[in-house]
């Protein structure tokens, strides 16, 4: 007998992307079912990295406090040549951070999947089916339906409305239905090898991240979290793959930093490092995110992050869609900005990989030539988060709305009842109307008030004051001038931030918010009666 369960949302794989996905559409009202063939989670570790946007959703969900003992803010990055002379720097944005996080991590990604999976065992309406492997989708316009099988053989019929594929960069899902990638011109064969330092080992080490940029073996090396290090070498021709991972091979690779009495050796395999991105993101009713969705060299650290975005921007606009608030062309937005920002990642560590991973000694020559000038006229290098684009197109403003498509700053405020926190912890993932403190207050309250009366999106009004004490609920002062100073650089009173914290648009004046907002609207409805917007206040320019 066929058991039929019924939800909103099916999630295919239980990973950092998909967790974190789940976790999300529960927070947004819709029932899930989570699915994932294992039965634990895999207790080595994979990804090392993160930044700031993918912080930023784990303290969403509330996780910051939890994941905290096990992530340390990511230390900068030098190229060194054969030689063993820097030749390029990569740093990280000083304090104040934009976001209110550091700009990256590094951590132990079984302690995050830990707390990631304990908060959907807390959740209400969220069924987690482990040991249950899907074998087929089939579609129809009412539904999806998941087929699934669990370790006793035990059948399952999930019906959805949607279903997530988070299954893997060797995604059943994506082979199933046929989707292909295309190939960005990156493949290379590399081992990757996690110790546990001894106590008192390692005072020798690098306290920095190190990319070894030698022709004999272009290599890796990361300072992870506690007593966590991380070495990846490139494998060379003529190697196999198994071969190099046996731990003989593995202990002589890193005695030119460790003795064998140092460390633990937790892990050592052999991968091969892709540059693929999926041509269709979306198959009716199923979504890819994440592995399945592309794959990324990890020579920016961004191949979990690319998934975490995902997740963020595609959840609250299937919660839009399924409540009524927004038509179906607002989930075609998730490829529309989703791929544009993963290729140009894709590419910026496409090219970091070129520079480490050459293995000609007259190309070598060139490439260091060229960037110690680089470094001789920009001794401090640059830094990792100016590699991140922001958003190109999709569910944005048209263009001469500034700050279209950035990410909205998030300062530490105090609000009315005199709470300090990051400003998120009080206006959630929602539409955000942030104004500036100088801003027309009366201006403002009349295009939201108007916006409320046409059945407009749901909207939060975040009005900033340089007061000491705010007096209205809906009023911060922030701690710094994070905010203000970067509104006043974008010449913006005004801005609108979406659920996942990228800017719809920004306004130079108030008088143009109804513009901004009725823009908006009639993206998320375009059979909704338009706000009224004076003649010329559609672009946003003063």
């Amino acid at each position: 007998m066929t058991d039929i369960l019924d939800a909103d949302v099916v999630v295919v794989g239980l990973g950092p992307v998909g967790a974190t996905a789940a976790n999300l559409a529960h927070d947004l009202g819709l029932r899930v079912i989570a699915v994932d063939r294992a039965t634990q989670i895999e207790p080595r570790p994979r990804a090392i990295g993160f930044d700031q946007e993918a912080m930023r959703v784990f303290a969403g969900l509330g996780l910051a406090d939890a994941i905290a003992p096990h992530v340390m803010p990511y230390r900068p990055s030098e190229y060194r040549n054969a030689e063993g002379r820097v030749i390029r720097r990569i740093g990280t944005a000083p304090p104040p951070h934009l976001l209110g996080w550091a700009p990256n991590y590094v951590f132990l990604q079984p302690q995050l999947e830990g707390a990631l999976r304990q908060r959907l065992e807390q959740c209400t309406d969220v069924e987690v089916l482990l040991g249950t492997e899907v074998t087929g989708v089939r579609l129809d316009d009412g539904c999806a339906r998941v087929e699934a099988t669990d370790l006793s053989g035990r059948h399952r019929t999930l019906r959805a409305r949607y279903v997530l594929a988070c299954d893997g960069g060797a995604s059943p899902l994506r082979t199933g239905l046929g989707l292909g990638m295309r190939d960005l011109e990156f493949d290379e064969p590399w081992l990757v090898v996690d110790v546990l330092l001894r106590s008192g080992a390692g005072q020798d080490l690098p306290r920095t991240n190190v990319q070894y940029c030698e022709t004999a073996r272009p290599s890796t090396f990361v300072v992870g979290p506690g007593n966590l290090r991380r070495w990846e070498f490139m494998i060379n021709p003529g190697e196999d793959p198994e071969e190099v991972s046996r731990e003989e091979f593995v202990r002589g690779l890193l005695s030119r930093w460790l003795d064998a009495g140092d460390y633990d050796l937790w892990r050592a395999s052999s991968y091969r490092f892709h540059a693929l991105v999926l041509r269709q993101w979306r198959a009716g009713r199923v979504f890819f995110l994440g592995d399945s969705a592309h794959m990324t060299p990890p020579f920016l650290a961004q191949g979990m992050c690319q998934g975490i975005r995902d997740a963020s921007n595609l959840l609250w606009k299937l919660a839009l869609r399924m409540r009524g608030v927004a038509e179906e062309p607002l989930l075609d937005t998730y490829q529309r900005e989703r791929e544009p920002h993963v290729r140009q990642v894709t590419l910026a560590a496409k090219e970091l990989g070129r520079i480490i991973c050459e293995r000609d000694d007259a190309a070598a020559a060139a490439r260091d030539a060229e960037l110690l000038a680089e470094l001789a006229a920009r001794p401090e290098g640059i830094v990792r988060q100016s590699l991140i684009p922001g958003l190109s197109d999709g569910f944005l403003a048209p263009v001469g709305f500034p700050a279209r498509g950035d990410l909205l700053p998030q300062p530490t405020v105090t609000d009315a009842r005199g709470r300090e926190g990051l400003l998120d912890t009080f206006t959630g993932s929602t539409f955000r109307l942030v104004v500036r403190h100088d801003a027309d207050s009366a201006a403002v309250e009349r295009a939201v008030s108007a916006h409320r009366a046409a059945g407009g999106f749901p909207l939060r009004l975040v009005r900033m004051t340089t007061e000491d004490t705010p007096t209205r609920t809906d009023e911060y002062r922030e701690s710094g001038p994070v905010l203000d100073e970067w509104m006043r650089r974008r010449s913006c009173a005004a801005v609108l931030a979406r659920p996942d914290h990228y800017v719809f648009g920004g306004t130079r004046g108030a008088d143009y918010v109804a513009g901004l907002l009725g823009s908006a609207d009639r993206q998320l409805r375009p059979w909704a009666h338009l706000l009224s917007v004076p003649p010329g206040r559609e672009r946003g320019v003063a």
